[in-house]
């Protein structure tokens, strides 16, 4: 990646524009020069498995900004009938940033969507549990901290407030 002379836009490799700016783990950008968060690479196909272990991975460590480019890949690159949770997943992992970030309103619509997209494509696919995640679970989590913040709450510590996708099962 490389910024073009005269403050122009990154590119990347190809011509694209990217922005290369060094970003902190809520995903705000930082000066050039600064160091930050490493980014997540852009594009990768992951299986379902290793997508839920790399976005639970980061929400663990309160890069939720960073999560929610892990599950936006899946959203982009998996199967087209699985493309809406993906979608709604990367929708509470950004509505976890902007909680973390003090946007009181950005987060709790944002988990309210993503909470909504999860809970129509488990009731339209018929599997409450895809690729072993609680969808329950994270609907319940994400409405919860919604109401919290429409309650008055500042923001959260992302890591502290990180839902759980995947819950332990009762032997």
């Amino acid at each position: 990646m490389e910024r073009t002379a005269g403050g122009g836009r990154d590119r990347d490799d190809e011509g694209r524009a990217r922005n290369a700016r060094p970003r902190d783990g809520l995903g705000r950008p930082l000066p050039y020069g600064t160091q930050g968060v490493a980014r997540q690479p852009e594009g990768v196909a992951r299986t379902p498995d290793e997508t839920v272990a790399e976005a639970q991975a980061l929400l663990a460590e309160g890069k939720p900004f960073h999560a929610h480019e892990v599950f936006e890949d899946a959203w982009k690159s998996g199967p087209k009938e699985e493309r809406a949770l993906w979608r709604a997943l990367a929708q509470v992992a950004v509505g976890l940033t902007h909680a973390a970030r003090g946007n009181t309103t950005g987060g709790a619509r944002l988990l309210r969507r993503g909470a909504a997209g999860a809970e129509e494509w488990a009731a339209r696919s018929g599997r409450p549990r895809p690729h072993g995640m609680d969808l329950a679970g994270v609907v319940a989590w994400a409405r919860e901290l919604a109401d919290g913040m429409e309650a008055g709450g500042g923001p959260v510590d992302a890591a502290d407030r990180a839902p759980r996708l995947r819950r332990e099962q009762a032997s």
